[in-house]
């Protein structure tokens, strides 16, 4: 399956490094990137192809990898409008719904939206994806298997769930770096030396996903089970309620998905 990537930035990277560990073949893989430096490292990095502009194409390739931000696509996709023929292209700019990708690609109707989120660049991602119907079931697994080289992947329905997706874990390692700051602070105020806090803190969220990943229970119990009646978790849980600690996150992730609605409508109209 010869793939090419449309931008050569961060999760670019992450799922070329990905894929390659994953079996694909560097020189099935070509990258357009008009940066010189990024071509440079990519080259070196994973000695795959890489392209200046779109003009050196002679075609997409079986399945193109959108990988430029959305305020750019428009742009950037217009030399490739041509030259995709039967290919599958996989979006991973956030926003941009599936009607208006068909759009800026002069109505190729091949094209699955995807969701990844940062922790892809460790290979601990997990995407969302939603394709148009137009999409067969093995153009769904071809998808499935270069967004999997980075992590999990969840399929979704209904596009409209998307910007529920980027609320939640696209825009989730932030707030769980949020936490992380909370708890590191919290270590400084109470004496230990930043070493000691960013362990602390950065240790006890890990085996508590952990924890959290290979139980069946649900969250609530898990935590229900740390908190003795009188305790000091009971002490900080009380205090956290109130001051509205858990309606707080999730009115976060509410004004997440809507502010991604109102992105998603000012790119449609760009």
């Amino acid at each position: 399956m010869k793939i090419t990537f449309l931008g050569g930035g961060n999760m670019a990277n992450a799922l070329i490094g990905g894929m390659l560990k994953q079996g694909f073949v560097a020189t099935d893989i070509t990258v357009i990137d008009p940066g010189t430096e990024a071509r440079s490292k990519l080259t070196q990095a994973y000695a795959v192809n890489c392209v200046e502009s779109a003009s050196q194409l002679g075609s997409a390739g079986d399945l193109l990898v959108l990988a430029v931000k959305p305020q750019q696509m428009k742009e950037a996709v217009a030399p490739l409008a041509g030259k995709l023929g039967p290919a599958l292209v996989v979006s991973i700019a956030a926003g941009l719904d599936l009607a208006t990708l068909s759009g800026f690609l002069g109505g190729h109707r091949k094209i699955v939206r995807c969701m990844p989120n940062t922790p892809a660049l460790i290979g601990a991602g997990i995407t969302g994806l939603c394709p148009l119907p137009e999409v067969s079931a093995e153009e769904r697994a071809a998808a499935d298997h270069v967004l999997s080289a980075v992590g999990s992947t969840v399929w979704i329905a209904e596009e409209g769930r998307m910007d529920g997706v980027t609320a939640l874990s696209g825009s989730g390692p932030a707030y769980v770096f949020l936490f992380i700051e909370a708890l590191q602070q919290a270590a400084a105020d109470l004496g230990f030396t930043p070493e000691q806090g960013r362990q602390l803190a950065i240790e006890t969220v890990q085996g508590a996903a952990a924890l959290a990943a290979q139980s069946t229970e649900p969250a609530s119990v898990l935590r229900e089970r740390v908190t003795s009646k009188g305790g000091t978790t009971e002490a900080a849980l009380r205090t956290m309620a109130e001051r509205g600690v858990k309606e707080g996150i999730i009115a976060g992730v509410m004004a997440a998905e809507a502010r991604g609605q109102e992105l998603g409508k000012l790119l449609g109209a760009a």
